[in-house]
């Protein structure tokens, strides 16, 4: 059940979201598999501006703003290019351009995409796929928790 708190900092609340790019293509959707989004307002988990957006925000409203890339999900940054052998792949996992692969380090999984094989050189990108663009976000108020 809904109720029609405003959302305030230190809120945690249940969104869906939708992400629009700037060509109005659909990038990502907490709709397709029907599971909204939990977000905590002050954990620094989403950038200031987004946060900014959702404040005052009642449980059943729904909002659309775009956010520059530094908002959204920062710029692409050329430290998160590395360069890998290709022998490092196999036939299960292939070094194919376009492919994620998912690497393990400490602390977790992070996916990449292999953005260029050359030779035996295999330039894999780790920034977010939508880094470096502005987002237009759907957001819709499911309930404040």
């Amino acid at each position: 059940m809904t109720d029609n708190k405003l959302v305030e900092n230190d809120s945690s609340i249940l969104v869906h979201i939708t992400m629009k790019l700037s060509d109005g293509s659909a990038a990502d959707s907490t709709k397709v598999n029907n599971k909204p989004a939990k977000i905590v307002i002050g954990d620094n988990s989403i950038s200031k501006a987004f946060e900014a957006n959702l404040l005052g925000m009642a449980a059943g409203e729904s909002k659309e703003f775009t956010l520059e890339a530094v908002d959204a999900f920062g710029e692409s940054n050329p430290d998160n290019i590395h360069y890998m052998d290709k022998d490092k792949f196999t036939a299960e996992v292939p070094a194919e351009v376009g492919n994620i692969i998912t690497f393990s380090q400490p602390g977790g999984e992070l996916p990449g995409i292999i953005t260029e094989v050359s030779g035996h050189s295999v330039t894999v990108d780790f920034n977010h796929p939508l880094a470096g663009q502005a987002v237009t976000f759907v957001i819709d108020i499911v309930e404040i928790l």
